[in-house]
């Protein structure tokens, strides 16, 4: 087992971590140990990627920093430390040069901090606030919806990821970065490309390789587009222009987009669905008018996290719960388990829209709070669930769903049918 974690340290990205780790052994279920420097939790990787919450709840209960040598990573279970260490970026760095993200999609604004951070941030505010998405992007996403349920309602059945979620998410993406020149399969593909890419603890090159040549197709959409004067005024690509923001960070803040903008929006669009239909009382809530369709994405987001984590670098020695962290160590901010901390819901465990929500940190806290909140909302809570339910007369599910991912977290296939 030490030769083993000796030799993952060469796969992970700028760890330091652990020295001297002792009396760890693989039975295929979770182990906690202590090392001179803290917790140590031994995690079978294929069971956290099918469900990694029943670990998390441990970990959470039993040792809230741990490291896993598996993720090369130390992991903050519980909603206070989370939403508290977050904000402490002089320790918990954002800035991770030699970070999966950083290598594989450029140095974006999620991987800066202060001055740099807020510089991009107020950038690319016009394309993201508020008053753009009610005014422009609003009237565009109910287009894409209506179109891509024009084409399915006919059909009687389909599977809610791959027919509706995607070309959703992913024309409503199109027009927010600026890159209308890229066929939604397209985005899906560079998206998920990407997602997988800086979600490759264990290092495969066949995944590396494929989420360069994903990049290497954004870079060529967006080369497109700076050629062309049709952009739409307020996409990321033409409001970081007119900003002035440099190459490099226009590019690497426009794949950022597409990590984040397509992926978890598709999840949570059909898994959002799934949970109502596989709950009937409290989709009985949505139609007494008792709780919204943006209540159940709130809820959803909770509970079924699409963004299990955020990565951070600790920039010095600093003392967690039992966990003596050094400089360069890897830490995994687990917002998947923090949205489930008992001690802050009712039925952590449970799509249950009538319980208070309000601690989840779906979106992240502090300054690097999700920029892209108020489209989510409006995307999958306030238009795409509503306009799927009132043109689908009776839609049921009729297949089991599976749920995949750690990182990223959502259904890989979602199967209904309707009248």
């Amino acid at each position: 087992m030490l030769f083993t974690l000796a030799k993952f340290r060469f796969w992970v990205n700028g760890f330091t971590g652990v020295e001297n780790l002792t009396g760890l052994a693989r039975t295929g279920q979770e182990i906690l140990t202590m090392d001179r420097r803290g917790p140590v939790f031994d995690i079978d990787l294929a069971a956290f990627r099918a469900d990694p919450y029943p670990a998390l709840k441990a970990m959470q209960q039993s040792a809230p920093v741990a490291f896993v040598p598996q993720l090369g990573a130390w992991l903050i279970t519980r909603r206070d430390d989370v939403f508290r260490e977050e904000k402490r970026v002089e320790v918990f760095s954002s800035e991770q040069p030699e970070g999966l993200m950083t290598r594989l999609m450029g140095q974006n604004m999620m991987r800066k901090d202060g001055a740099a951070h807020a510089d991009e941030r107020r950038a690319i505010f016009p394309s993201v606030s508020p008053r753009t998405v009610r005014d422009v992007w609003t009237s565009a996403f109910e287009a894409a919806t209506a179109s891509v349920l024009d084409r399915i309602v006919g059909q009687g059945h389909c599977d809610l990821v791959r027919d509706f979620a995607m070309p959703v998410s992913a024309e409503a993406l199109k027009m927010v970065t600026g890159l209308t020149n890229m066929e939604w399969p397209e985005m899906d593909r560079v998206s998920q490309g990407m997602i997988d890419g800086c979600a490759n603890y264990a290092g495969d090159p066949d995944i590396e390789a494929q989420c360069h040549a994903c990049t290497s197709s954004i870079d060529r959409h967006i080369d497109a587009m700076l050629q062309r004067a049709d952009g739409p005024e307020l996409g990321l690509i033409e409001v970081q222009r007119r900003a002035g923001l440099p190459d490099a960070a226009l590019r690497a803040n426009v794949k950022l987009a597409i990590s984040g903008g397509q992926n978890e929006p598709r999840d949570a669009i059909a898994g959002t669905a799934y949970a109502v239909l596989a709950h009937p009382e409290q989709h009985r809530l949505i139609k007494q008018g008792a709780r919204s369709w943006r209540d159940a994405f709130i809820e959803y987001a909770r509970w079924m996290s699409p963004i299990g984590m955020s990565p951070r670098e600790v920039t010095g020695p600093y003392t967690l719960h039992d966990a003596q962290l050094v400089r360069g160590d890897r830490v995994f901010l687990m917002f998947g388990a923090a949205n489930r901390d008992p001690s802050h819901f009712q039925r952590p465990d449970c799509f249950d829209m009538m319980q208070d929500a309000g601690a989840a940190i779906s979106f992240g806290a502090g300054p690097h709070f999700c920029a892209g909140a108020a489209i989510s909302k409006v995307l999958i809570g306030d238009v795409a669930l509503p306009r799927l339910f009132e043109r689908l007369p009776r839609l049921r599910l009729i297949g089991d769903v599976a749920f995949d991912g750690w990182a990223f977290r959502g259904p890989k296939a979602v199967p209904v049918a309707w009248e």
